[in-house]
C-alpha cells in the first residue's frame, strides 16, 4: 500500500507527513494531483492537501484528479468535497451552523447581489482566504464603506464576494489546563500572554486531536496568523476545545483539518475557522511526533500497533 500526500507545494508540513508515513514502514511520497493519477493503485491512500490560490480566488487545481482517484478505488482522505467546505468560509459557516456549533454570524456582500448591511462591528474576510491577507476590521460604518471601496479592486472581491463576519471580542478564558497542570515544554502561562489577543489551534487527524497550539498576536496586531508575527507556543487544550474541534472536523467531514478557535467571555470558545491544508509544527505535541500519530489516526491504527508497518507488506 502507498501513502500519497497530494499537494502542489513542497512544505515542511507534507515533506513531515511523508517521511512519518516512511517511517511507519509505508512506500510514501508527495506528488501532485496530476501524477498521483498514474502512480496510486485501488486500495493505497491519497492525503489531498490542496491549499488556497495565492490570488485568494478559490482552492488550488486538482479536485478533477481526486474525484478520479476516487473513482478508481484510491482512498482518497479530504476528499474534495471536505477540501471546498473547509476553505470556503462561507460554506463552512453553513456546515457549522447545520451542527449546532458555536461560529461568528457571518454574511456574504458582494458586488453582485444585494445584502442586508451587517451588525457592526464585522471582521471581513476573503471567501477563500489564508494567511491574514486582506482581513480588515471594521468598527464603524465610515470603515465598513471605506474597506469595500479598496476591496473593489481585488479580483477574489469583484468574484466571490467578501465575507462579514461578526467580531469575536478578544478577550475571555484563560485555559483550564494551564491553572491545573504544570506548562509543556516551551509553554507559557496565561499571564505571559500580557494581554495580546490569542486563539488556539487545533490539529484534527482521523477524528483524533493530535496536536495544538495557542497563537498569540505579536503587540499591536489584532490577528494572529503565524505569518504576521503571531507567538506559536504548545498548549494542552481544556476537553470543551477538544469536543469543539472534533465536531467541527466531523461537521465538514475532513479527515486532516486545522480548527481554530476564539475564546470567548464567559470561558468557552467559538470555532472561528477551519484550514484543509493545515500547517504545523512539532513544537504541536512537543512530547510525541505529531506528525506520526497524524498519519496513524488517518490510517485508523493506533500509535505503536505493529499493524500499521504490517499494511506495507
Amino acid at each position: 500500500m502507498k501513502f500519497a500526500v497530494v499537494a502542489h507545494r513542497r512544505s515542511a508540513t507534507n515533506e513531515a507527513l511523508v517521511a512519518a508515513a516512511r517511517a511507519w514502514g509505508l512506500d510514501s511520497e508527495l506528488v501532485d494531483p496530476h501524477r498521483a493519477l498514474t502512480s496510486l493503485d485501488p486500495g493505497d491512500v491519497a492525503l489531498a492537501r490542496l491549499d488556497i490560490r495565492e490570488g485568494l480566488d478559490g482552492i488550488e487545481s486538482g479536485t478533477g484528479e481526486l474525484e478520479r482517484l476516487a473513482a478508481g478505488g484510491v482512498d482518497v482522505r479530504n476528499p474534495p468535497t471536505a477540501l471546498v467546505v473547509a476553505h470556503d468560509k462561507l460554506l463552512t459557516a453553513r456546515a457549522l451552523r447545520l451542527a449546532g456549533l458555536p461560529h461568528p454570524h457571518a454574511t456574504l456582500l458582494s458586488p453582485a447581489l444585494p445584502a442586508a448591511v451587517p451588525e457592526l462591528p464585522v471582521v471581513l474576510k476573503p471567501r477563500f482566504g489564508s494567511w491574514g491577507r486582506d482581513v480588515e476590521r471594521c468598527m464603524t460604518a465610515e470603515e465598513l464603506d471605506a474597506a469595500l471601496v479598496r476591496l473593489q479592486r481585488k479580483p477574489w472581491f469583484r468574484e466571490h464576494g467578501v465575507l462579514a463576519q461578526e467580531l469575536v471580542e478578544p478577550r475571555g478564558s484563560r485555559l483550564e489546563a494551564s491553572a491545573a497542570e504544570p506548562p509543556m515544554p516551551g509553554q507559557k502561562t496565561d499571564a505571559a500572554v500580557d494581554g495580546r489577543i490569542w486563539d488556539l489551534r487545533l490539529v484534527v487527524a482521523g477524528g483524533s486531536v493530535v496536536g495544538a497550539a495557542r497563537r498569540i498576536a505579536r503587540s499591536g496586531e489584532w490577528r494572529t496568523n503565524a505569518a504576521l508575527g503571531a507567538q506559536v507556543e504548545p498548549v494542552e487544550p481544556p476537553p470543551i476545545a477538544r469536543a469543539l474541534a472534533l465536531s467541527a472536523a466531523q461537521a465538514t467531514r475532513a479527515d486532516l483539518v486545522g480548527v481554530d478557535l476564539l475564546p470567548t467571555p464567559n470561558g468557552g470558545f467559538v470555532v472561528l475557522e477551519l484550514n484543509g491544508a493545515v500547517d504545523f509544527r512539532p513544537m504541536y505535541a512537543p512530547l510525541r511526533d505529531v506528525f506520526s500519530d497524524a498519519v496513524a489516526a488517518l490510517l485508523e491504527h493506533g500509535v505503536g500497533k505493529p499493524e500499521l508497518a504490517a499494511a506495507s507488506v
